[in-house]
């Protein structure tokens, strides 16, 4: 596996919902809540909080919090670039940046999210690329299960850990 491009993955699935709706889901506080997070701040930068409905900005700041984790993890990082319709930036941590494109393919919408810029030590190689691929596979799949079935697949029990769902 020594040519493996270990700072880099993509994953997609294919969503029947709007490019409208999905680009929802990643680019605002209350879009994102549904799927993916137990809370977002997202922060202009004047430092004002954006309101649940109101589209992130390029500049924007954001604290994630995780349904299963207590409030101390928090992830922090900038919206790199977003254009408002079907593509979503953000600097992930030290796990890279995060590129989310909205496009159709075969009469299918696809969400795609391409994670890079990972660092290639060892211990990066395990918890960014192997374990944030594990997440976002999950997650993409949770997605597709509220808008296509309204089923919620997160843990959302604190005291059960180390779950695939949380």
């Amino acid at each position: 596996m020594s040519n493996f491009d270990w700072s880099r993955f993509t994953v997609r699935i294919n969503i029947k919902a709007t490019r409208e709706k999905l680009y929802w889901c990643w680019a605002t506080k209350k879009g994102i809540e549904y799927w993916f997070l137990r809370r977002s701040d997202y922060k202009n930068p004047d430092a004002a909080l954006r309101g649940n409905n109101e589209f992130i900005q390029k500049g924007d700041t954001y604290s994630w919090r995780w349904y299963g984790y207590p409030d101390e993890m928090v992830e922090q990082g900038e919206i790199l670039d977003c254009n408002g319709k079907n593509f979503f930036k953000f600097k992930f941590g030290d796990a890279g940046n995060c590129t989310i494109k909205i496009y159709e393919e075969q009469g299918e919408n696809i969400a795609e999210l391409m994670q890079d810029e990972i660092p290639t030590d060892d211990l990066s190689k395990q918890n960014w690329h192997i374990g944030c691929k594990t997440g976002w596979t999950f997650y993409l799949a949770n997605l597709k299960s509220l808008l296509e079935g309204g089923i919620d697949l997160r843990n959302k029990n604190e005291q059960l850990q180390n779950m695939l769902n949380a």
